[in-house]
């Protein structure tokens, strides 16, 4: 290893991300005169898989050219709701989805698939899977991006998610140390706490992660939540070296690469600096410090953390750790190169994810009547999606189930408001009047209760209704009697596509899901 200045070690230990498609200005500073080692991709970069492989080679070139390392180039790839790759790659479907289909290996096949496209288009790190159970049904923004709500499915999902990621030859980080699930606050917009003892933790969050760490995990994402029984300084687990360095390494015995969620994000920002929390970070024992978004955020914290390191506050060995670590996973991913695809792998590819999709599809209560063409008893209504946190991806404008379902079975379709109020309910009940069957999609309508109430609305007005749960599978649970509940957990174009096929009689349904009513 060559001897680094302590600018060039900071650099190192920085992932930062940019606005466009293209590397800009600010970017290239930060790399040149920052010596900014690492980079966050997100949906806003990426345009089609030839601009993102050509980002991603003028990327490597520039951080290698002025680091003397390669990049660590990362994206948030867990699958449905929250995917960054093009849609001309292959987008596997989420969690939630994946465990309905009741086989672990596609979790297995969905983490080769993705790491396959992924190490075509020169990145070498996905931060993913999430290990997070979703024990707390209120949470804002895990929900769906679970395995489940109990231990034993996350830990048999994530892990061989995990194996897919790393046997397809991507650094793979476990997410949200010491779990997300139980939290009624969204840390990107707020700061949760989870006040349970360390015992508690032990019973059920911190299984899955256990369970990773001893099969080899070789990277671990911290989460921004305060945990009052186990840290009594009010800092986070990001910032707490009981939960980072005494509970995760000594007594879980993990000894692999951790990063930060992302310190820009309100629960770290709003409550305590970005850079304060970097130098928090650091002092309890995270390696590798994402500030995703802002140039001067990045400057702030290194010109912080230098002036830590020369007072004496941040004991340079701290440092020197951090950088050892990155380095040795950087040497082994830094320089991978996946290659071509070929058209049939990609086929391949896209056909695993498609039946992995067609198998989550869950019939959870009613009768599931066929959807004939061209039916004129027939209407499909629904809304729009939207991004339901600041974790998913951004929506495309042309994704709509009514119009996908309606051109499919050359039917009438409705779009509805994502909230219809009172006024808009009783003008759709109207306009659909003559239609027998109604087939109309739900998107977290357990958040937007005016999709529950037009459901409920067109049962008693007598019509057969399906309702399709392109988000939450809750929306389902209190469905009046006789209406068709589908689960399909994402509102995706792979989804839609699925649960017309459902619908069209072309497959039976074969997820499982179990709900109350």
């Amino acid at each position: 290893m060559k001897e680094l200045t302590l600018k060039e070690k900071i650099g190192q230990l920085i992932v930062t991300g940019f606005p466009g498609q293209d590397l800009d200005e600010a970017t290239l500073r930060l790399i040149e005169d920052y010596k900014i080692g690492n980079i966050i991709l997100f949906a806003h970069n990426v345009k089609d898989k030839g601009q993102l492989k050509h980002l991603n080679a003028k990327l490597q070139e520039k951080i290698t050219e002025h680091t003397g390392y390669p990049a660590l180039i990362s994206i948030d790839q867990e699958g449905g709701r929250v995917t960054r790759l093009p849609q001309d790659a292959v987008n596997v479907p989420g969690a939630m989805a994946i465990a309905s289909t009741g086989r672990p290996e596609n979790a297995y096949a969905a983490g080769r698939i993705t790491a396959r496209e992924m190490r075509e288009l020169g990145i070498n790190f996905n931060l993913a899977p999430v290990l997070d159970i979703n024990n707390n049904k209120q949470n804002p923004v895990i929900n769906v991006r679970s395995y489940g709500d109990t231990a034993e499915v996350v830990t048999e999902y994530g892990l061989q998610m995990l194996r897919g990621l790393r046997e397809g030859g991507v650094l793979a980080a476990i997410k949200h140390f010491p779990g997300h699930g139980d939290t009624a606050v969204d840390s990107h917009l707020g700061l949760p706490s989870i006040d349970k003892s360390l015992e508690a933790l032990a019973e059920l969050e911190l299984k899955p992660f256990q369970a990773a760490i001893d099969s080899g995990a070789e990277c671990l994402t911290s989460a921004h939540i305060l945990f009052p029984a186990i840290e009594k300084n009010q800092v986070p687990a990001t910032m707490s070296r009981s939960i980072i360095t005494g509970l995760l390494k000594e007594k879980m015995g993990y000894q692999g690469l951790v990063i930060s969620d992302c310190l820009e994000m309100n629960a770290i920002q709003k409550y305590y600096g970005t850079a304060e929390g970097a130098i928090g970070a650091l002092k309890a024992g995270v390696h590798l410090l994402f500030i995703s978004h802002s140039s001067r955020l990045v400057k702030d914290a290194v010109q912080r953390i230098e002036q830590a390191v020369r007072s004496g506050e941040l004991p340079l060995a701290i440092i020197d750790e951090a950088v050892e670590k990155v380095l040795f996973y950087k040497a082994k991913y830094g320089r991978i190169v996946g290659g071509e695809l070929s058209a049939a792998e990609h086929a391949v590819n896209r056909r695993a994810a498609e039946a992995i999709s067609l198998e989550s599809i869950c019939h959870v209560s009613g009768e599931l009547e066929r959807v004939k063409r061209n039916a004129s008893d027939t209407i499909v209504i629904g809304s729009l999606p939207y991004r339901p946190d600041q974790a998913s991806s951004q929506i495309g404008m042309d994704l709509s189930f009514p119009a996908e379902a309606g051109a499919a079975f050359g039917i009438p379709y409705l779009v509805t408001d994502i909230n219809p109020d009172e006024q808009e309910q009783e003008r759709i009940v109207e306009q659909v009047k003559d239609y027998r069957k109604v087939v109309i999609g739900l998107y977290n309508g357990c958040d937007h209760t005016g999709q529950l109430q037009l459901v409920s609305r067109l049962a008693r007005a007598g019509h057969r209704v399906a309702a399709v749960a392109f988000g939450k599978p809750y929306d389902l649970e209190t469905l009046d009697e006789g209406v068709c509940g589908l689960a399909a957990f994402e509102y995706t174009r792979t989804a839609i596509h699925s649960v017309i096929r459902i619908l069209g009689g072309e497959t039976p349904p074969t997820g499982r899901l179990s709900l109350r009513h």
